[in-house]
């Protein structure tokens, strides 16, 4: 098990201190916030892509490909009226020089990701109070 501490700031701030790490959150004005810190949400987006892209620069550090070059584009597709994403499209932008016998190899390294895996096989949510 594992644990996180959430704290509750000023206005709409929350925030999460995880393995040292202090990660701030804020809502946008539009939300009551004041936009000061990225969304628990947009967090949760960018964990994805980051994600991948941790995978894609392992792939490419295991081989001596340079990756200096790459980068990963993320697009998120909505339905408007549950207003919840659909789909997480993840485009690998690969220089002209990328070794094209590894493009294939490349994809399923970004598809290894964690986060991709948890939200593929979501986890059981509990949540309770106590004194």
């Amino acid at each position: 098990m594992r644990e996180m501490k959430i704290t509750l700031g000023d206005n709409q701030k929350v925030d999460a201190l995880f393995k040292g790490f202090l990660i701030r959150t804020d809502q946008t004005q539009s939300a009551g916030g004041e936009g000061t810190e990225p969304s628990p949400f947009d967090l949760f987006l960018a964990s994805i892509g980051t994600c991948a892209g941790f995978y894609v620069k392992s792939f490419c550090r295991q081989r001596n490909i340079p990756e200096d070059n790459i980068e990963l584009i993320q697009r998120m597709y909505m339905d408007n009226q549950s207003r919840m994403i659909t789909k997480v499209e993840i485009d690998i932008i690969l220089p002209d020089d990328f070794p094209p016998q590894y493009k294939l190899s490349i994809i399923k390294a970004a598809e290894a990701c964690s986060v991709k895996k948890h939200i593929s096989n979501a986890p059981e949510f509990i949540v309770n109070t106590s004194n």
